[in-house]
């Protein structure tokens, strides 16, 4: 008699209040996808989506610009904040572009986005590869224990085989989880936050949940504040099904705010505003 392996994230979506949250996010994201706009402008609204979603993951990773000042500005080489701005549009503009890749071989993506998003802001041997032990980690947002390199190497192993073997979790389940296994792990000696945002927008496109990319849960991680990302987040690290479930639908509004965002600008295009 054959067995069938359980498949844990399916699990995160059987908790309580989780398919609720599915539910709204499918509703909200169909609403945008349905909107007029879509049908002759979408491309814009990927763009502009692009935009907003990159200034928002800037502003958690403590670079909180106005947007019309990230939309004008061209040159990001020059303090820390304006590279974390650089680094966050340069990473929404290669997300889209990683999907084939992701779906083989997930560590070289996050391997590829570390490489974007550093730049020249980290010593070249450091880049684009998972921490070693005794080397340091740059993420003042986050603040909990640091796991060791081993634990780093054998957990993204982990989610490596979650992501190739496939579930038959929602969409916002799988996005959530690798969101929030990168930001525990802080594989990276650097930008792991931006990573970690990265790695769930290209979810949220691979799954074809939003395959144009104009839902950015960025936004609404950034609306929802840094205090409520951070306490969201503690739930995921603490494993219980009740922090589980609460990530997840925080993870789940984030998505509706972007989803928000994107209906407004299609608002304003329909008016001939934007």
């Amino acid at each position: 008699m054959s067995t069938t392996a359980p498949d844990p994230l399916a699990t995160l979506g059987a908790l309580p209040g989780v398919a609720d949250a599915v539910d709204s996010v499918r509703k909200a994201v169909d609403r945008v996808y349905g909107h007029r706009v879509m049908r002759r402008r979408s491309s814009e609204v990927t763009a502009e989506a692009a935009l907003r979603g990159a200034r928002g993951s800037a502003a958690l990773s403590g670079a909180d610009w106005n947007l019309e000042e990230v939309r004008r500005r061209t040159d990001f080489s020059g303090d820390d904040e304006s590279q974390v701005i650089g680094a966050a549009l340069r990473l929404t503009a290669e997300a889209g572009q990683l999907l084939s890749i992701w779906r083989q071989s997930p560590l070289r993506v996050l391997a590829r986005v570390h490489l974007v998003a550093a730049g020249g802001a980290a010593p070249d041997d450091a880049v684009g590869r998972p921490r070693l032990a005794g080397e340091p980690v740059d993420e003042p947002l986050i603040e909990a224990p640091l796991p060791g390199a081993d634990e780093v190497a054998g957990r993204l192993e982990g989610l490596s085989g979650l992501i190739l073997a496939g579930s038959a979790a929602p969409a916002l389940v799988t996005a959530a989880v690798v969101h929030g296994e990168l930001l525990a792990l802080r594989p990276f000696g650097s930008c792991n936050g931006l990573v970690a945002r990265t790695a769930e927008r290209i979810v949220l496109i691979g799954s074809g949940l939003d395959p144009k990319s104009i839902c950015p849960a960025e936004v609404g991680h950034a609306e929802q504040g840094r205090a409520a990302y951070v306490a969201a987040f503690e739930g995921y690290l603490s494993g219980t099904p009740d922090g589980m479930a609460a990530w997840i639908a925080h993870c789940g509004r984030a998505v509706e705010l972007g989803v928000r965002e994107s209906t407004a600008v299609c608002e304003a295009l329909q008016r001939g505003a934007a």
